[in-house]
């Protein structure tokens, strides 16, 4: 099986690279953002033929339950900053691409095989559920707020992740996304939380991507 694994920056592409080391999984860095991300995605799916991708990196998290270095792996995703508007199309939804669907959802089997993960040397909790996507950092309590009042079920919030999810759609390639949280804005002020998972707790965070890949 052709795996391929799609990360922003050059944090989360050092910390994957040293877990997959082998021809059947190429890990690759499509740059910060929508376009990066969906450029990324064609790139690998054209040069490298996979069989799915995977969206793995890091990510704010939302929800009482989620904390710092937990891992959402997506059921769906949408985009948090997409409105089309209702002028000429009035079924579709805030954070709908027009012509898109709603939501894209993971891949079943891959969710089937998340579901199941059970990790005892690596002992991180795994929330499924809804990725939503956006071209914002969001730094503030403020910029989080206006998303969860959107999407008050999601459990995450990055800046790649649906962006790869449509390229796959269009190409029909299985995808699912793992997103370590890094920080949970509405319980920070200044994004302190975020710096300070790169500083002191990133080195295990994307064992649950490996041990996920091993499942395959």
């Amino acid at each position: 099986m052709k795996i391929g694994i799609i990360v922003a920056m050059d944090k989360e592409l050092q910390q994957l690279q040293q877990l997959f080391k082998g021809d059947d999984v190429v890990v690759r860095k499509c740059g910060i953002g929508k376009v990066n991300a969906a450029l990324g995605a064609q790139r690998l799916i054209s040069e490298f033929h996979p069989d799915c991708i995977i969206s793995s990196g890091c990510a704010g998290g939302n929800g009482d339950e989620i904390l710092i270095q937990d891992v959402v792996v997506s059921t769906e995703l949408c985009y948090h900053d997409v409105y089309c508007g209702s002028a000429i199309d009035d079924t579709t939804q805030y954070g709908q691409v027009q012509g898109m669907p709603v939501r894209f959802q993971a891949d079943p089997y891959l969710l089937q095989k998340a579901r199941k993960l059970t990790i005892a040397d690596c002992p991180l909790t795994i929330h499924p559920g809804l990725i939503v996507t956006g071209d914002w950092f969001v730094d503030t309590r403020e910029k989080m707020r206006q998303i969860v009042d959107l999407f008050p079920e999601a459990r995450a919030v990055d800046m790649e992740s649906c962006a790869i999810a449509q390229a796959c759609y269009i190409d029909k390639v299985p995808f699912i996304s793992f997103r370590v949280i890094s920080d949970v804005p509405l319980r920070d002020s200044n994004a302190s939380q975020y710096h300070n998972f790169w500083d002191t707790v990133a080195d295990h965070s994307f064992q649950v991507t490996r041990h996920f890949v091993e499942s395959l």
